[in-house]
């Protein structure tokens, strides 16, 4: 096809004056039609790009669970994970919430209040264990909808646990621990303070005023619940960083299906280059 032929097929309107040979511009209106196409635009192509690879990272994370019981929906084995959109962190904070496992939690907690003697003014008895187990599971309800989902969409924040799975044990742990007050901005990447972690927490603690005792309610008892809770969070990071290895050792399992042996190929690899950089270094001149 010439390339008069493809100009005219393209819907350019170029149109001849009559009685000349000469060119004259295409009106407006036929310019901006040549602008527009059926065809995605490339940042749009990106953007569905993004949503459909974080949707299937999202499936991967809602399969983990921990001894194949206790869901671990909130952690990623990718440093490279895509950032979730505000209708998968909502998603993922209530998969979590109302996981089967979570309930048998908070039956759980409930006996052991009970039979430790916490939280005293609720009494004793059938009837009471089932008020403390309600009261374990609106705790973590309330912490997963508002530190894992609410939060996270209004600051942008990525609720998600990125395990490092690789280097020194001190680093993973010092690491782990960080991370219940450092979290990945969503746009940008970055590690910033994670006030959806630590603020989900806080209020959290404050709702559960209207449902606890009053002697174990006030402004004190929200803040000693805040930091309990984000302690608790801390345990749970570290445990989660080294689940892996211990599944790997004890149960021949890989929950990263294959992506720890890849890190720990290229530091293997960088540590090497390194090593062949520095031999390469000359020698400093010997002294005069």
């Amino acid at each position: 096809m010439g390339a008069a032929a493809a100009f005219a097929q393209s819907g350019v309107a170029a149109r001849a004056v009559p009685g000349s040979d000469a060119l004259v511009d295409a009106p407006q209106a036929d310019a901006e039609v040549l602008g527009k196409s059926d065809k995605p635009q490339p940042d749009d192509d990106a953007q569905k790009s993004r949503k459909q690879k974080a949707a299937e990272q999202v499936k991967e994370e809602e399969k983990q669970r921990i001894l194949g019981i206790v869901p671990n929906f909130g952690t990623t084995y990718r440093s490279d994970a895509v950032s979730l959109t505000a209708r998968q962190k909502m998603s993922l904070a209530f998969r979590s919430a109302i996981d089967p496992a979570t309930f048998a939690i908070a039956l759980l907690v409930g006996g052991m209040h009970e039979m430790g003697d916490e939280d005293r003014a609720f009494g004793w008895g059938a009837e009471v264990y089932g008020k403390r187990a309600g009261a374990a599971y609106l705790d973590a309800f309330d912490s997963s909808m508002i530190g894992s989902g609410l939060l996270p969409v209004l600051f942008r924040q990525d609720p998600r646990y990125f395990r490092m799975g690789h280097g020194t044990a001190k680093h993973r742990l010092l690491y782990a621990l960080a991370t219940t007050v450092i979290c990945k901005h969503d746009k940008s990447g970055r590690w910033e303070p994670n006030y959806s972690f630590i603020g989900g927490n806080i209020v959290a603690g404050g709702i559960s005023n209207l449902y606890y005792p009053a002697q174990n309610s006030g402004v004190g008892q929200t803040l000693s619940n805040g930091a309990i809770v984000t302690a608790e969070g801390a345990a749970g990071s570290v445990f989660v960083e080294f689940w892996p290895d211990l599944s790997r050792r004890f149960f021949h399992d890989d929950p990263t299906h294959g992506l720890d042996a890849q890190a720990r190929a290229k530091d293997a690899a960088d540590k090497a280059a390194h090593k062949r950089d520095k031999d390469k270094q000359p020698l400093p001149p010997a002294p005069k």
